[in-house]
C-alpha cells in the first residue's frame, strides 16, 4: 500500500471514530427525563407534561417519582390516567407555612409517583408522557425545579436532581423546571378543571420517541452517511492513481 493509500485509510478512520462519537453525543443529548410546561403565567393553572425516555440497554423503565415544590407548594394537583400505570399523590407537611392566594397553606402535595404494571414498562427506544394539572404557579421570574427519580426494572434508580447553572455546559442529570412568567389575566382566572381538559390525548401505549430524537438521529446518519461517502471515494480515486500504467 502507497502513502497515498495509507494517509486516505487513516483519515477514513478517523472520520469514521468522529461519526460515532457524534452520534453518542446526540443520543445522549436526547435522553433526558424533561418537563413542559402548558402554561407558565404567573398565579394560573398549568398542565406539566413529563417526557420520560428509557435509557437503559438491558432494563426496563418502571417507576417514576416526581417531587413538587414546598416553598412555592401547588396547592392543586390532579393526575391524567396513564394505561398500565398507577399514580399515587403524596401530601405532607410544608417545612414552614406558607401563604397562597392570601390564605396560609401548611400542608400541600409534595410528590406524585406513577408505577407500571409489568406488561407496560418501558423498554428500548420507548418513553412515556406523563401529565399533572397544578395550580397555582408562584410569582413571575421564579425557577420551578422539580426533581425526578426513575426506576428500572433491575433496581437502578436515576436521580434527575442536578441544578442548571448559566454559562456552565448542562449536567449530566438535570432536573426538569421551568420558569414562571408574567400573569395572565385569563389564565389567573382558569380552573383545575380547565387546565386539564386543555391537555391532548394521549397514546395508551408506550410509544417509540418520533419527534425529537427523530431529528436529532436524522442529522446526524445524513452527516456521517456523506463523509463516509466522500472518504471512500478518496480511497478509490487514491487507488487509482497508484496503479502503474499499463504498458
Amino acid at each position: 500500500m502507497n502513502t497515498s493509500i495509507r494517509r486516505t485509510a487513516r483519515a477514513f478512520a478517523a472520520i469514521t471514530a468522529a461519526a460515532g462519537m457524534l452520534a453518542a453525543g446526540a443520543a445522549a443529548a436526547s435522553a433526558h427525563v424533561s418537563v413542559d410546561p402548558g402554561d407558565t403565567g404567573a398565579n394560573g393553572y398549568s398542565r406539566l407534561t413529563f417526557n420520560v425516555p428509557n435509557e437503559s440497554p438491558t432494563a426496563k423503565t418502571n417507576k417514576l417519582e416526581v417531587k413538587l415544590p414546598t416553598d412555592t407548594p401547588f396547592t392543586s394537583v390532579s393526575v391524567k390516567p396513564v394505561e398500565g400505570w398507577t399514580a399515587q399523590v403524596i401530601t405532607g407537611d410544608l417545612p414552614t407555612p406558607v401563604t397562597v392566594a392570601g390564605a396560609t397553606v401548611t400542608k400541600a402535595p409534595t410528590s406524585v409517583v406513577w408505577t407500571a404494571d409489568e406488561a407496560h414498562q418501558l423498554g428500548q427506544n420507548q418513553y412515556q408522557a406523563f401529565s399533572l394539572s397544578v395550580g397555582r404557579l408562584p410569582a413571575e421570574g421564579t425557577t420551578v425545579v422539580l426533581e425526578a427519580a426513575q426506576g428500572y426494572s433491575d433496581g437502578t434508580v436515576v436521580n434527575w436532581n442536578e441544578r442548571s447553572a448559566d454559562g456552565q455546559p448542562e449536567p449530566k442529570h438535570p432536573a426538569p423546571s421551568f420558569t414562571t412568567t408574567a400573569e395572565d389575566g385569563a389564565a389567573a382566572h382558569t380552573t383545575p378543571a380547565s387546565a386539564a381538559a386543555s391537555t391532548a390525548p394521549e397514546a395508551p401505549e408506550a410509544i417509540e420517541r418520533t419527534s425529537d430524537a427523530t431529528s436529532i438521529w436524522g442529522v446526524v446518519l445524513g452527516a456521517a452517511g456523506f463523509v463516509l461517502g466522500a472518504a471512500a471515494l478518496a480511497l478509490v480515486l487514491a487507488g487509482r492513481r497508484s496503479r502503474p500504467a499499463a504498458k
